[in-house]
């Protein structure tokens, strides 16, 4: 198991996905529990632009599924589909995946859920668009073939300064502490260094 974090202005024991649109509601990296390696990111996600009454906010410390050799789907750009899950999901569905969605995993993961909400479309249109729908029947068919996790770096333009993942199944988070923190909004609602205050140990 991984030690990872997750922000949030709502304070709760256990992570539950039927809430997991809550934030910003689009599942921008797929459909799962949010997570990163950066205890300050966690704290500026707190924020729900949203929700700006919510002015109270957390830091979930957990633990995730460790990213073993198949059980993670890449969003790293440049980086082709793992050739088993890839070799998975087509020998599962009966279909050959196109090029353009076998080059990388945000292709892969719009085309999926595309073709599992019933969607046929050109190719160009399967691998660029998606819906909550399809997020969330992508997701599920992951789980189905033994991928746990989809991985994005923290930040694009340094891709090796760490990572974010949404994990696909809620009853593989278990929370080890919950933080209150305070942030800052004139800077981005970036978290005030020193303020953490334990809240809870499990």
């Amino acid at each position: 198991m991984a030690i990872y974090y997750h922000g949030s202005p709502l304070l709760f024991d256990k992570f539950d996905l039927s809430h997991a649109l809550e934030g910003d509601g689009k599942a921008k990296y797929g459909y799962g529990v949010y997570v990163t390696e950066a205890y300050a990111s966690a704290a500026h996600y707190a924020h729900n632009k949203k929700r700006p009454e919510l002015q109270d906010y957390y830091v979930y410390t957990m633990e995730v599924p460790d990213c073993l050799q198949d059980n993670w789907l890449s969003l790293y750009k440049r980086v082709p589909v793992s050739a088993s899950i890839l070799a998975r999901a087509e020998d599962k569905l009966g279909i050959a995946f196109p090029d353009e969605a076998k080059a990388e995993g945000i292709p892969f993961r719009k085309y999926l859920g595309n073709w599992l909400t019933g969607q046929r479309l050109t190719v160009k249109q399967m691998t660029s668009t998606k819906t909550i729908d399809g997020e969330k029947a992508a997701s599920a068919f992951l789980l189905s073939i033994g991928v746990e996790l989809i991985v994005w770096p923290f930040e694009w333009k340094r891709p090796d300064n760490g990572r974010n993942m949404a994990v696909l199944d809620d009853r593989q988070v278990r929370i080890l502490r919950i933080d209150q923190v305070d942030l800052d909004p004139t800077k981005n609602y970036a978290l005030i260094p020193g303020s953490e205050r334990l809240v809870k140990e499990f």
